[in-house]
């Protein structure tokens, strides 16, 4: 089975990722782990997405498509896979679209995480991280005493990209940028909208029971 996983930042879409593929037995293929892999093992296209990573900018789209094509080679993802944090706009859809034809394939569903903006902002806000040991827990749903982490009785703090107006701007980009990408799979009939309030384990039985009807 051959999925995309789309939703705002906060979704729980990486846990998600992970519970699904190991269902599925597919690789789960994200472009933060594209771009770690390339980078480490020092190829060209790690090397051209360094120089812009080193500057604070964007991959370019050329050279995140050009590795998301050569992970999607690979003998593991020949038979599925799952892709989480790409595409991110319509024209990497289009993109992928074109480079699965060329493989005689195509994506069977496209999963939308679905979840309030305040519930993101909620999540994300509240998160804290150990200075020390950089274990990460949450100030509604971790018993903390006084930011003191639990596992080291280091400092807790809040990163800045957790602050609610960063949050807020954030779901501002992922609105502009995704929602076209929403509609473009929905107009392709493999879009499948997923509630994602809940425990994760709850998330996780409507996905895969969303699933269920397609596997073969």
């Amino acid at each position: 089975m051959r999925i995309v996983l789309v939703g705002p930042p906060g979704a729980g879409k990486g846990t998600q990722a992970q519970f699904i593929a190991s269902h599925l037995s597919i690789p789960k293929i994200s472009t933060g782990d594209i771009f770690r892999a390339n980078v480490s093992e020092g190829t060209e296209l790690g090397r051209k997405a360094k120089e812009y990573m080193d500057r604070g900018d964007l991959v370019p789209d050329e050279v995140t498509i050009a590795m998301v094509r050569d992970r999607l080679g690979e003998p593991d993802a020949r038979d599925g896979f799952l892709l989480d944090g790409f595409p991110r706009n319509v024209p990497q859809a289009e993109t992928l679209k074109k480079m699965l034809a060329e493989w005689d394939t195509r994506i069977d569903v496209v999963l939308d995480l679905v979840v309030d903006e305040e519930e993101v902002v909620r999540r994300l806000s509240g998160r804290r991280m150990c200075d020390s040991c950089g274990e990460i827990s949450h100030v509604d749903f971790d018993d903390k005493h006084d930011d003191v982490c639990d596992e080291c009785g280091g400092h807790l703090f809040q990163r800045d990209d957790d602050k609610e107006e960063v949050i807020r701007h954030r779901l501002e980009v992922y609105r502009r940028e995704t929602a076209p990408l929403v509609q473009f799979y929905g107009d392709e009939g493999v879009l499948v909208e997923i509630e994602a309030t809940g425990s994760v384990e709850e998330v996780t039985r409507r996905a895969l029971g969303a699933l269920a009807p397609l596997e073969k």
